[in-house]
């Protein structure tokens, strides 16, 4: 698991193969210092210039994508907090992220619904879109009550998606929860924590420290089902991962994370006094919600003292044994 605390782009002209002009860029980290980090930005790309002169088909641009990692590169977010081997950091959207390369957590999502629910549920959405543009167009016009009426029936569709989202997930979680059971049935020497997440369960495994690329880590994610990107993302990464803070827009906070059109770190200059002013608010509004719920201990009561921290630390960021609401 790689978290850098300094981060630092280099870029240069270079011609491709129509001799045109175009910039060749590559981003270099430490956790030494900035120097250090634009020192080593600038050797990948010396490095890169080179390939790039004999093969013009070598990737000029380098983007960073946070957690899941662009080619070549490490975790790029800000690094909040450390607790151990542990790193805190706010991810891409602004929600704070527990990174760890030894806790094995597992994301299980509920799956999707079939074909004709999910047309079920697009149509109930495309039907309040339409009220809601008949509404603006209806006050345009001055029809008070007829845009009343479309405000009434759209509330009236959005709770009905509601209520129909929360009765699927009452179904879904005994299935999902009867699954994480019978794995530690079947594995009497294996100890783990369940947790209730908004999209479905989230599982950490207590009994001794994994590596994500070990085999007992693969079979734990077949067998729990765990969700296909995030199992992608530890692989790469190789670390495991939570999320510990609300959702923003599950919060209520409805803008983006400056600048809106990525959330990228290391910010942009023009854009850290902006940043600065979300962050606070989202940390101020996030403090009234839970990441995931505590549900219930299972298999062996052992819990690896390494772990131990981790999943204190963990409890205590995501306020999983509280009763505030899940965001």
């Amino acid at each position: 698991m790689r978290i850098p605390l300094y981060w630092a782009e280099a870029s240069a002209p270079a011609l491709d193969r129509s001799r045109r002009q175009v910039t060749v860029n590559r981003w270099g980290w430490s956790d030494e210092s900035p120097t250090a980090a634009q020192a080593h930005a600038q050797l990948r790309l010396d490095e890169a210039l080179q390939a790039y002169r004999r093969d013009p088909s070598v990737r000029a641009r380098e983007s960073l994508r946070g957690y899941s990692g662009a080619d070549g590169t490490p975790i790029c977010e800000e690094v909040l907090d450390t607790h151990g081997t542990a790193v805190l950091t706010r991810n891409a959207y602004g929600a704070h992220c527990l990174n760890t390369p030894n806790a094995l957590f597992v994301d299980i999502d509920h799956p999707e619904p079939g074909s004709l629910r999910t047309w079920v549920d697009r149509l109930l959405g495309l039907l309040v879109f339409v009220l809601a543009t008949l509404c603006v167009f209806a006050l345009v016009r001055g029809k008070w009550v007829w845009a009343g009426g479309m405000v009434a029936a759209a509330v009236l569709l959005h709770a009905a998606h509601r209520f129909r989202l929360a009765r699927r997930r009452e179904r879904q979680e005994p299935q999902a929860l009867a699954r994480v059971r019978d794995f530690f049935a079947a594995r009497p020497d294996w100890g783990g924590r369940v947790y209730r997440t908004p999209a479905g369960l989230r599982v950490l495994v207590t009994h001794r420290p994994f590596d994500p690329l070990e085999p007992d880590t693969a079979a734990c994610f077949d067998a729990l089902g765990a969700d296909a990107i995030y199992r992608r993302m530890c692989e790469r990464q190789r670390c495991f991962r939570a999320r510990v803070s609300a959702k923003p827009w599950r919060a209520g906070v409805r803008e983006h994370l400056p600048p809106s059109w990525s959330g990228r770190w290391p910010v942009p200059l023009k854009y850290a006094d902006q940043r600065a002013v979300w962050v606070l608010e989202y940390d101020r509004v996030a403090k009234g919600f839970a990441a995931c719920h505590f549900l219930e201990a299972l298999g062996h009561p052992f819990v690896d003292q390494a772990i131990q921290t981790t999943l204190d630390w963990h409890d205590d960021l995501s306020r999983a044994r509280g009763s505030l609401p899940m965001a």
